[in-house]
């Protein structure tokens, strides 16, 4: 891991296990009034109904043609699968042994609908994917576990499955067909459901509503095991009280409680205890302040918007207010446990980068072919496809949005914290990632997507004194269009193809980037 990278690993499960007992909700006094928010609630939506799993099936050679699939050129070197049933899945992908192998060629695959039965049609899959991933020499970056992998593709609830590879050059060893069932969440269509705020952003219709103040890293512990690849145990559904904030007053603590009693493991309890001064454990989503209530929740001001200089004693005077910081309002974000996130399978501890100098925008590459109810259930199939198939220590992307705007906590670690990503190869350190959910390559994001780019990136680069409309200077850590080493001026929300060679984030996304600048400085309060 280079010099460069701040990176700090949580406490594990001994630690988490050995917090106090007493996990309640705060006294309504220590919820500032300024804030104006909500009284805290212990009432928290039905759990996901977990496991969910990944089927690996080994490609096979077509022989001397694929007429049978549906070719008839040549394709000896060609690999497949003929038409057959499998289990339920939702997602598809291909890896390989070698990730630094490259698949130089085609991959297309046809499913069959567990609806109606009926074949869909041959669908391309992006065999460019290694532009994503943890930056070389880092731990994650020369995990053994990593494979080679095309971008995940959604296909929607099915039951069967045909594939081909063609290779341009010979293909790589290993091909394997990952058919991903993201698992079953009751609470999907009520922590989905688009509903329009008053400041006009689309958000997801919840059930509670409570919030604190902003956390830090070291507030929280992680730890998780790995579990077989066909799954975890089933999470049962629960209910959560806040607990107190660590080093809160003991006049805050109350009835006692415990990990069970919250119905949380171990390693969900450290997920969500990052975000603790934002929601309470257990928390499905962080609700959205105005931009005055979300200025309060600041604990520092960046160096560029300190507070102004106090008079020299010679000329009495009274001191001067703090500037306001550049910042937007907090918006509503959809938690890993809102979302389903699959605690166990990630690797435990939480890693970090010294700050956030820059936003990278991507697409998913996954298609268009989902409803906003199904967002959560796309998000745990990458996010599964990541560790399991592809051997991440967690899901790529800092955070996601999908195409009616929702926003979704992504990598685990804290939203209001600088987790280190695996999101653009070389330019991970100092960034966050954030994956919009969809292609669009040719198809246009909706307007939805645009203003929730805005607005996040108005809230967490106002976080770290970052104005959107600036420039960013990272120092790469290699890749295909900047050697190792050197310093790149980027703008401080910059397109994933401004840092390698690839199409993403698609060129009708790009192109809104723009927009999204303007919007996010606008929201901070710049001119």
């Amino acid at each position: 891991m280079r010099a460069s990278l701040a990176s700090s690993i949580a406490v594990t499960c001994a630690a988490v296990l050995a917090l106090p007992v007493s996990f309640v909700a705060p006294a309504a006094a220590a919820v500032p009034s300024a804030l104006g928010l909500p009284p805290t609630s212990t009432a928290q939506p039905p759990a996901p109904e977990l496991p969910g799993a990944t089927q690996s099936l080994p490609l096979e050679p077509l022989g001397g043609s694929d007429r049978a699939l549906g070719g008839g050129a040549d394709d000896s070197g060609a690999q497949g699968l003929a038409r057959r049933d499998v289990r339920p899945f939702s997602l598809v992908g291909v890896v390989w042994d070698d990730p630094t192998a490259a698949l130089h060629g085609s991959v297309q695959v046809r499913t069959r609908s567990a609806t109606d039965g009926a074949w869909s049609e041959w669908q391309d899959v992006e065999t460019h994917n290694e532009e994503h991933g943890a930056d070389p020499d880092t731990a994650e970056g020369a995990g053994r576990a990593l494979k080679g992998s095309t971008a995940p593709l959604w296909v929607g609830a099915s039951n069967g499955v045909e594939i081909r590879v063609r290779g341009e050059e010979g293909l790589p060893e290993g091909l394997r067909l990952e058919l991903v069932d993201p698992g079953e969440s009751r609470e999907v269509a009520e922590a989905t459901t688009p509903t329009t705020t008053t400041n006009g952003a689309t958000t997801p219709a919840t059930t509670t509503s409570t919030n604190g103040a902003t956390t830090t890293a070291a507030s929280a512990a992680a730890t998780t095991g790995t579990s077989a690849h066909t799954g975890a145990t089933a999470v049962t559904p629960r209910t959560a009280a806040a607990p107190p904030a660590p080093g809160a007053p003991a006049g805050l603590l109350a009835a006692s409680g415990s990990l069970t009693a919250l119905g949380l493991s171990a390693a969900e309890a450290a997920a969500s205890g990052v975000n603790s001064r934002l929601a309470p454990y257990g928390a499905s989503w962080i609700p959205a302040l105005s931009k005055e209530a979300t200025e309060l929740t600041i604990p520092y001001l960046p160096r560029s918007q300190e507070a102004a200089k106090v008079p020299s004693v010679q000329a009495p005077a009274r001191p001067a207010a703090a500037a306001k910081p550049y910042i937007g309002p907090r918006p509503k974000i959809i938690t890993r446990k809102g979302w389903g996130a699959d605690e166990s399978i990630r690797e435990k501890g939480f890693v970090y980068t010294k700050s956030i100098k820059a936003a990278f925008v991507h697409h998913s590459a996954t298609g268009n072919n989902y409803t906003c109810a199904q967002a959560p259930s796309v998000l745990r199939s990458i996010y599964r496809y990541h560790v399991q198939s592809s051997g991440w220590r967690d899901f790529g992307y800092n955070f996601a949005v999908d195409k009616c705007g929702n926003i979704y906590e992504g990598r685990a670690g804290g939203v209001a914290q600088p987790v280190l990503g695996a999101h653009t190869l070389g330019f991970n350190t100092n960034s966050m990632g954030i994956a919009v959910l969809g292609t669009f390559t040719k198809s246009a994001p909706p307007a939805a997507v645009v203003t929730a780019v805005a607005r996040l990136t108005a809230w967490k680069l106002g976080l770290h004194g970052v104005n959107p409309k600036a420039a960013a200077y990272l120092v790469s850590g290699g890749g295909n269009l900047y050697k190792k080493g050197s310093t790149v001026k980027f703008n401080a929300i910059a397109g994933h193809r401004d840092g390698f060679a690839t199409e993403c984030p698609g060129a009708r996304l790009y192109r809104k980037l723009g927009t999204a600048r303007t919007s996010s400085a606008k929201y901070q309060g710049r001119s």
